[in-house]
């Protein structure tokens, strides 16, 4: 690492106001300090440094979402041999390698797009490169069916980045989560990419790895009977383990729960947040339950079923665009609970519901805040009254 960081430094006056390169100072920037913590306090007085920037946490993000992530590379390889009925014939790692082969690509083509539009953006405006699509840039090829054609999601990735981030102003001033915004855009211009049942499975071979399933091949979701009142052809343990048709990075619950221990353990997520989203999802679950005796999905189902999960842990908690009071983050989070399931209970058209309420909720956070501070300011004016 001594000789990168003296690497760095011995080219450093190339991308100086007179360099040579000065043009791509952003880019050296914003490499410089991915590497390493950048030093911004001045040299006189008493400074604290700490090890923790947004690159730092944006980093463990990702790791937190590696779980998630290598698991849906394996499952994509599972639904596709076990579709052709060759799982049996397949090793472990020639299913997960055909998985990764699979999603690598959308991960690619994430990057590529929003990392260029941000470098982009960057140099035009002369500015260091922001580093906030760190993240966003893997979420969003996890919450995309493995049949999302890969032109797709350079429009939605571009669509989010320009419209939902650089003109807000960039990373810490958007109000949308881009993830989320990449997958509406995707799901409200190009639907028939983003459900319905010939999605949800790779039908190709890669390498000579795979299989070319039929034409017409169908394979549905726990969620797409629900608005119909099917109850799900899979048990509730496999909607936990996760071995079942979903989004890429959405099926298995223990996964993002191993996912949700990091951020927890790190400090980087809500617990609050977090918390508050599964007691909303449940009480309201549980009213519809009571008050439909019909309701062929337990309570406890719809916490674990789509992307209730992955919105809960890696998306609700999102420290941008979600409330940031201490009380807030209760009602944040409840009310994403509550309208998830809301939509997911009375929209057939649409039964998974967490894109919505998070987005819905994103618009609201600020409103939440102001309440919760102006209540604050309230009840200590009442007490100087008091005393």
């Amino acid at each position: 690492m001594s000789f990168l960081r003296n690497y760095l430094d011995q080219i450093k006056p190339h991308f100086e106001k007179d360099g040579k390169w000065h043009a791509f100072r952003s880019l050296y920037d914003g490499m410089d300090t991915f590497l390493y913590v950048p030093h911004t306090t001045s040299h006189c007085g008493t400074n604290i440094h700490d090890a923790i920037d947004s690159k730092r946490i944006m980093s463990m993000v990702v790791i937190a979402l590696l779980p998630a992530l290598l698991f849906g590379m394996y499952n994509v390889g599972y639904q596709n041999y076990l579709a052709a009925g060759t799982l049996g014939q397949a090793s472990f790692l020639e299913v997960f390698v055909y998985g990764a082969l699979q999603v690598l690509p959308k991960i690619i083509v994430s990057y590529v797009v929003g990392l260029g539009i941000e470098f982009a953006w960057a140099q035009w405006k002369g500015e260091e490169i922001q580093e906030g699509y760190l993240v966003s840039g893997i979420i969003i090829p996890m919450i995309v069916p493995v049949g999302c054609p890969l032109w797709t999601i350079a429009l939605a990735v571009a669509f989010a980045v320009i419209f939902g981030k650089e003109i807000f102003g960039g990373t810490g001033m958007n109000i949308f989560n881009v993830a989320l915004l990449a997958r509406a855009f995707l799901f409200f211009s190009y639907p028939t990419k983003m459900s319905g049942d010939s999605v949800w499975v790779a039908n190709d071979t890669i390498f000579g790895l795979g299989n070319q399933l039929p034409d017409g091949f169908t394979m549905a979701t726990p969620l797409a009977g629900l608005g119909q009142g099917i109850a799900p052809a899979c048990s509730e343990w496999d909607m936990v383990a996760g071995l079942i048709p979903g989004s890429i990075g959405e099926t298995s619950v223990i996964a993002i729960a191993i996912g949700a221990v990091i951020l927890l353990w790190t400090g980087i997520a809500s617990w609050k947040t977090m918390a508050s989203v599964f007691v909303g999802g449940a009480l309201t679950a549980a009213l519809f339950g009571a008050i439909d005796e019909n309701s062929v999905v337990e309570w406890h189902t719809h916490l674990v079923m789509g992307g209730f999960a992955f919105g809960a842990v890696f998306m609700a908690t999102d420290p941008v665009t979600s409330a940031r009071t201490e009380a807030g983050k209760f009602v944040y989070g409840f009310l994403i609970g509550v309208v998830a399931v809301v939509v997911r209970v009375m929209n057939p058209g649409y039964p998974e519901g967490m894109m919505l309420a998070i987005l819905l909720m994103n618009m609201f956070a600020p409103l939440i805040d102001y309440c919760v501070v102006q209540r604050n300011i309230s009840m200590r004016s009442k007490r100087g009254m008091n005393h």
